[in-house]
């Protein structure tokens, strides 16, 4: 009900005062789930609101803007760090130094926290680089840190992405046809796909040493598919919703999975946290710009704070590590090799890495985690019992509708025909049919919130 509604308000609201309109129904959607931490938002929406006037006012002052910036730089990072890995550090240090007896504070996670933090940086940062203009209207600058559709789980939008937008906009039937259809095709992707491939690991994980070796296998590739239908879901119906709303969001996935190196699939893979760490770190690190020595170091810096901006546990940390170490090693020589191998090789050799990285990624029990990658290699023998391979069996046209559907084949022949008059029957045909397979999923299952809701 949310949904029509909002688009209603919005549209019969004169346009000088749709931000506010923004604004409030994306606090209201915040405050749903979070009824208290909405003004944990407010406040870091405040503290860059007001780092970035003060900046720009004190402009030719270097020093007391450095000493503004650096403040709201240890603000944001002070409220993210507390919230996200305050229980994380008092249970390291506890383990490393158990006579301290240091107590654990718990804290509820705020929703979406990473990534609105990311973004009201991207703000400052930028305003004291002087390359966007400061925005003196706190509406506006708390629209664009609140946008509902994609406040939850991204994707990151840099302020200087969506600046002029915020200004002014222009909203067309043409583009809210697109997001419509962008945001049902996210949805399917997350209802038909994801949660199918969700419930094919969890029955091959539950079924531990029954499954064997290939089961595990399976297993692992499910969930491979969950998590990318999943998220990139989620970012379709993010950048569809913007669409509806006037917005143009940057696109969060390439086609990852069709990847011949592990740096394209990074490429491809989160493109909007990629760009961040990017711009905001590395390249200020010093990027490639003072040899391969450092930039090998930067490389391992920003790979142990993307693991971390993960989750506050060793996994993805471990995560981050483990792929930045694949991406040192490529950066040194084996990209070249890649480049002069055949394409299946270097595709395989992509393949087996990225889906050995989930194991790290899903696995916050290193035990567990052990104890399932031995199962990958034969611990508990190679085959599967009657009753998992019955349900792998079951799902295999999934898997392989899966397969395809990751790759750009059915984008590429729907472009080639859609200028074609019967395609545009077909095409909304489509899109209904997708909404009624979707809504009868969601009426008859139950609660399957978004994996990087929790990042």
């Amino acid at each position: 009900m949310f949904l029509p509604a909002v688009l209603i308000l919005y549209y019969i609201t004169p346009k000088r005062f749709r931000n506010l309109t923004l604004f409030i129904v994306d606090l209201v959607f915040y405050a749903w789930g979070e009824p208290m931490l909405v003004l944990l938002m407010l406040v870091s929406v405040v503290i860059n609101y007001v780092a970035g006037v003060l900046i720009g006012i004190n402009r030719e002052k270097k020093k007391l803007t450095k000493a503004i910036f650096i403040i709201s730089i240890i603000l944001n990072l002070g409220l993210l760090g507390f919230f996200k890995y305050i229980g994380f550090i008092g249970e390291t240090l506890n383990f490393v130094l158990p006579f301290l007896n240091i107590p654990v504070i718990q804290v509820s996670l705020p929703i979406g926290i990473s990534f609105y933090t990311f973004q009201t940086m991207s703000y400052t940062i930028d305003v004291y680089r002087n390359t966007v203009k400061v925005q003196k209207n706190i509406i506006t600058f708390g629209t664009y840190v609140s946008l509902f559709p994609q406040l939850i789980a991204g994707p990151i939008v840099r302020y200087e992405d969506v600046a002029q937008q915020l200004m002014e906009r222009k909203e067309t039937l043409e583009q809210f046809t697109q997001g419509v259809k962008l945001f049902l095709v996210g949805l399917s992707k997350k209802i038909l796909i994801a949660n199918e491939m969700g419930n094919l690991w969890d029955a091959v994980r539950d079924s531990g040493a029954a499954g064997g070796a290939a089961g595990a296998w399976v297993g692992i590739i499910a969930y491979t598919f969950q998590i990318y239908f999943d998220f990139s879901g989620y970012s379709d119906m993010a950048i569809g919703l913007g669409r509806m709303f006037g917005f143009e969001f940057m696109k969060n996935f390439d086609y990852p999975y069709i990847s011949k190196s592990i740096t394209e699939f990074w490429r491809r893979w989160h493109i909007s946290l990629g760009t961040w760490f990017r711009e905001y770190v590395y390249i200020p690190l010093g990027g490639n710009r003072k040899g391969l020595g450092r930039q090998i170091i930067n490389i391992g810096v920003v790979w142990f704070l993307t693991g971390l901006w993960h989750g506050a546990s060793w996994n993805f940390i471990l995560w981050g590590v483990y792929f930045g170490i694949l991406l040192m090693i490529e950066k040194i020589f084996l990209l070249k090799l890649l480049k002069k191998a055949p394409a299946a090789v270097s595709h395989l050799y992509a393949i087996i890495l990225f889906v050995f990285g989930w194991v790290i990624f899903y696995f916050e029990d290193m035990g567990e985690m052990g104890t399932f990658i031995a199962r990958l290699f034969g611990s508990d023998g190679f085959m599967m019992s009657g009753d998992i391979a019955a349900t792998v069996i079951s799902y295999i046209p999934l898997l392989i509708a899966a397969a395809v559907i990751s790759t750009p084949l059915i984008t590429t022949l729907y472009h080639k025909i859609k200028s074609r008059p019967v395609l545009y029957a077909a095409d909304n045909a489509a899109c209904i049919l997708a909404l009624l397979l979707c809504t009868s999923s969601l009426v008859s299952s139950s609660y399957n919130p978004f994996l990087y809701f929790k990042f």
